[in-house]
């Protein structure tokens, strides 16, 4: 589980996050919504400690986060909004092996890591392709590949549609329903809530860094309107 606690947050004296609370269970798919500029990605960032909080608490699985990044780290997934910002290799393969061999992890242990990540994303037997050679769905899937390496309880996404074409788009969602039914929680930030509104358990949606929305998919779309958001 993820929580945060009455989680205040301010860039250079601009708040950006205000007194929010907000639970997110295992197995969850959730739908984050909210225009730019509404705290989604600042919110995001505190769920492994990439910030900490002015006020307030985030934990994850019972643990604040600040007590043990690497366990946080370890549980949450972080896929950036443009997967190459999180690349830290040439290819393919020794990308997604880099989170495990942080870990300390035996090389067996990483290898296995790797192809089941590999193979969760649909691209088995690519490891050796670069990944400057890609497209930007195939890195999307990469950058997904690299957050399953750490087994992670949730995968959390920002704007993960970015700049994909329909094809692509369509290629990450695909792997998104399949994790998400095999138990993996998901928390997706989007603007665009075409097609993952189907996938979500909640929609949860934010406006000045609070939460103005959290509710059922079908009962939420009937409340987004003035949202700066796009709905189906």
């Amino acid at each position: 589980m993820i929580e945060f606690r009455s989680v205040s947050y301010a860039f250079e004296d601009v708040p950006v996050l205000d007194e929010l609370s907000l639970s997110i269970g295992d197995g969850e798919f959730v739908v984050l919504a909210g225009a730019n500029g509404s705290g989604k990605t600042t919110l995001l960032r505190h769920c492994n400690g990439l910030l900490s909080p002015d006020e307030g608490t985030v934990l994850v699985d019972e643990r604040p986060v600040e007590d043990d990044l690497v366990a946080a780290r370890s549980s949450i997934g972080m896929v950036f909004q443009h997967p190459r910002d999180q690349f830290v290799a040439a290819t393919i393969d020794a990308d997604v092996a880099f989170g495990p061999e942080n870990l300390g992890l035996e090389r067996a242990e990483i290898d296995r890591r790797v192809d089941a990540a590999l193979e969760a994303v649909n691209m088995t037997g690519r490891g050796d392709e670069r990944i400057d050679s890609l497209s930007g769905g195939e890195q999307a899937r990469v950058a997904i590949a690299g957050a399953l390496a750490m087994k992670p309880t949730h995968l959390v996404l920002d704007e993960p549609f970015t700049g994909l074409d329909e094809p692509a788009r369509r290629s990450v969602l695909s792997r998104l329903e399949s994790l998400s039914a095999r138990g993996t929680g998901v928390l997706l930030a989007t603007h665009d809530l075409r097609d993952v509104l189907a996938l979500a358990d909640r929609v949860v949606a934010m406006r000045d860094g609070r939460v103005v929305l959290d509710d059922a998919p079908d009962r939420a779309l009937e409340e987004l309107g003035g949202l700066e958001v796009r709905v189906p």
